[in-house]
């Protein structure tokens, strides 16, 4: 833990512009970060948390780089910059790239819903769109319901305060039925293997490689490379919601091996859990991986060598049926946050 514990009374620099105050979470006001302000505003800026929100997404200064289309010596510096104001590491470097810590891995919480509040500035002084009235009914896949809907109906909602939103979770296929029967306006769910795109329009919002999932201190952590033959070796935990379990089967399967499933799980909180206790590795999409279980075990990700499967998620609609103007509403934000994102 490299977060520092200060007393209830801000410290004032020797400038008399600068304060050092604690800023702690909700849950246990034991731990706090060290913010720095000037003349009484914090000190890192919007660009900053955007940096550190693009190298936390990539894994590598130059993959945030490439995202962002600056210098990896500009990216590197604001990283330095923020970790120095907030008074803890952000992330911890090796050989490999980055890893995001414990502080921030809490952080990245803040700084993706400062962005998104930033972004919505605008839309507040809409007057249509705060005044807009009507209904919206969702779909969603349980795979992306609390990894990609959860900020875009955030937003909407901010935006459009007076539109009533109901949502549907279910599986893809019945999504897209409800979809061609007019039930639902929009769905939110894994377009990969989409059935009938003669009758729906999609979107991209977000593609996610497959990696493989371990627990801290696993052999393979520290392999040059990771092959598939090196994952059928081992047990594995299966996550069987929408087509993650199919298409992992097919992958392993493709070796000729019949993979060795310990465990079948729809949770993927209980795949977080099994992994960093070690009852097995996993092979899911790099969209759900968060580098903490529940109970604070460290789980590490790794890239595989070959051909691994992409999943694909977007917002999803009729063809040729009229969109109500809160549907042509949602989708159009959820391209900007993508957009945003990619920023």
């Amino acid at each position: 833990m490299h977060s520092r514990i200060l007393p209830k009374s801000d410290r004032i620099g020797t400038d008399g512009r600068t304060s050092v105050r604690p800023f702690c979470y909700r849950k246990n006001r034991d731990k706090c970060f060290a913010i720095t302000y000037r003349d009484g505003i914090m000190a890192f800026t919007i660009r900053q948390l955007q940096y550190f929100v693009a190298v936390a997404e990539q894994g590598t200064v130059s993959g945030a780089a490439h995202i962002l289309s600056i210098s990896q010596s500009a990216v590197t510096e604001a990283i330095k910059e923020l970790e120095a104001d907030l008074g803890v590491a952000l992330f911890d470097r090796h050989s490999r790239g980055l890893n995001i810590t414990h502080n921030g891995h809490q952080f990245l919480r803040h700084a993706t819903t400062i962005l998104a509040n930033v972004s919505d500035a605008k839309q507040t002084f809409e007057e249509t769109a705060q005044t807009q009235k009507g209904e919206l009914h969702l779909g969603v896949t349980s795979l992306v319901a609390g990894y990609v809907l959860s900020d875009i109906l955030a937003r909407y909602r901010r935006a459009y305060p007076q539109i009533t939103v109901s949502a549907t979770e279910d599986n893809g296929d019945y999504l897209e039925h409800l979809l061609i029967g007019g039930e639902i306006d929009v769905a939110v769910m894994v377009i990969s293997n989409l059935r009938d795109r003669l009758a729906l329009q999609s979107e991209i919002l977000e593609v996610s490689p497959y990696r493989l999932w371990l627990p801290l201190g696993h052999k393979l952590a520290t392999a040059q490379s990771i092959t598939l033959d090196d994952v059928t070796s081992e047990p594995l935990i299966m996550l069987t919601i929408d087509e993650i379990e199919e298409a992992t089967g097919k992958l392993l399967g493709a070796l000729g091996t019949r993979p060795r499933v310990a465990f079948r799980t729809r949770s993927v909180e209980a795949v977080r859990s099994l992994v960093a206790t070690g009852a097995g590795l996993s092979l899911l999409p790099d969209l759900v991986y968060r580098p903490w279980s529940l109970e604070g075990d460290r789980i590490e990700s790794r890239d595989v060598s070959g051909t691994l499967p992409m999943v694909q998620v977007g917002v999803v609609w009729r063809k040729g049926s009229p969109l109500s103007q809160a549907a042509r509403d949602f989708i159009g934000l959820a391209q900007a946050h993508r957009a945003t994102r990619l920023r």
